[in-house]
């Protein structure tokens, strides 16, 4: 796809690389991220090459922190026949990535025996084979036995039909059952209904409001801290929040005594930590909380993907915003999902907070400076071509580093998880 490029004077003048990464997320029967699926942006499906897949394993194994990336998520990569034949694949290990194998053209079915020799040697080296639910078909019963999983897309099949399939896949097979394109709640409950136990697509994301509902107590005591530091309250009061609520204190004590804060010894005032922490940190790290605090029965995966988003808006805006933008581009990756986990619509949550103006601009009217990294951050996520190019030329920013801060933002969340 193409973008533009920064002015050859520009320090970010580089060449870009020619694969954008996209990323959606599979989740668990617990509403947690199994995975990602990802995508190379830069083309069209079906016009993927050796080339093309060996670039994009190499930029999301390679690209950053590789063991930190794969050591918690299984990563699914799009291939094609000829493309797995490639050396790309002793780039990686293969307990770390999913390779999903498509159907054959109708006019080439007859080679379904001769691409089985391929296919077996790669399993035998340990990757892990995706299908699509054809692979339940007669045609293909020599491919079964090497299927880890089955994918259903659900805006292709009927009920009646993905039942049938569903029960075949069962019964031929121990393969995880994973429904795409998930996109509303009924669509979840009729395929969990089914015994399918991996699912891809948005419809956790999606805010249930719930008229009348009002902000539960760990959610508000938060929510007091973020009004406390924006209002720059002196750290007397900050302390006294933190005495009246154990939990916020055994979060904010955990924090700073934490090996990645580096501190000699351990801290155990409130007040100190407090102002080691200083009113921009402790804005941010409040933040954080409120989006990691699962209460309420958000699904854990809001959480993590609000995560992403927060690093990666942080992560593209120091390319080209001051330290402080970043910041609040940081929030507004991470409150991006606040009407979700808080149950109420994005104007009523904002509601609850004082927030800077970019902050509020870019979440309720998309606009401000920080509107295009948030437009960028979702684009990352969903199927826009053209929202992704829009947002990477306005910035000013290509794949290169688009690809490099996406990447980072999904170690950098998994760190945090550990």
């Amino acid at each position: 796809m193409p973008v533009s490029k920064p002015p050859a004077s520009s320090p970010r003048d580089q060449a870009p690389l020619p694969v954008a990464v996209a990323r959606q997320a599979i989740l668990d029967a617990d509403r947690d991220v199994f995975g990602y699926e990802l995508f190379d942006r830069s083309m069209e499906m079906h016009q993927h090459s050796a080339a093309s897949d060996a670039q994009l394993l190499f930029n999301v194994l390679s690209g950053t922190d590789g063991e930190t990336l794969a050591g918690h998520k299984t990563f699914f990569i799009n291939c094609t026949h000829d493309s797995l034949a490639g050396g790309h694949l002793d780039l990686v290990a293969p307990e770390r990535v999913v390779l999903e194998i498509p159907p054959l053209p109708v006019s080439q079915v007859e080679q379904i025996q001769d691409r089985l020799c391929t296919l077996t040697e790669i399993h035998k080296r340990g990757f892990r084979l995706a299908f699509d639910y054809s692979i339940l078909t007669r045609s293909y019963e020599p491919w079964l036995s090497l299927a880890s999983f089955i994918k259903f897309d659900i805006s292709v099949l009927k009920p009646a039909s993905l039942d049938s399939f569903v029960k075949l896949a069962r019964s031929k097979t121990n393969a995880l059952l994973i429904a795409e394109k998930v996109e509303t709640m009924s669509q979840y409950q009729l395929v969990s209904g089914l015994g399918i136990s991996l699912f891809q697509g948005y419809w956790f994301a999606k805010p249930v409001i719930v008229q009348g509902h009002s902000v539960r107590p760990a959610q508000a005591t938060i929510l007091q801290l973020i009004n406390l530091v924006r209002k720059q309250a002196s750290t007397n009061d900050i302390e006294d929040l933190f005495k009246r609520d154990p939990t916020l204190s055994f979060n904010l004590l955990r924090f700073i005594n934490s090996a990645g804060f580096g501190m000699r010894t351990e801290v155990t005032s409130f007040k100190h930590a407090v102002m080691l922490l200083g009113l921009k940190r402790l804005f941010k790290w409040a933040a954080l909380l409120l989006t990691t605090s699962h209460t309420g029965g958000t699904p854990p995966a809001v959480g993590s993907t609000a995560v992403v988003r927060g690093r990666l808006m942080e992560l593209l805006a120091a390319e080209v915003l001051a330290a402080e933008e970043c910041d609040n581009a940081f929030v507004v990756g991470v409150f991006s999902l606040l009407d979700t986990m808080l149950g109420m619509t994005m104007d009523a949550a904002l509601a609850t907070l004082t927030l800077p103006a970019s902050v509020t601009d870019a979440l309720l009217h998309g606009s401000g400076p920080l509107a295009p990294f948030l437009a960028l951050t979702l684009a990352c996520e969903a199927g826009d071509d053209a929202a992704f190019a829009q947002a990477a030329h306005t910035l000013g920013l290509n794949s290169g580093q688009i690809n490099m801060a996406h990447l980072q933002a999904l170690s950098w969340a998994e760190t945090l998880g550990e």
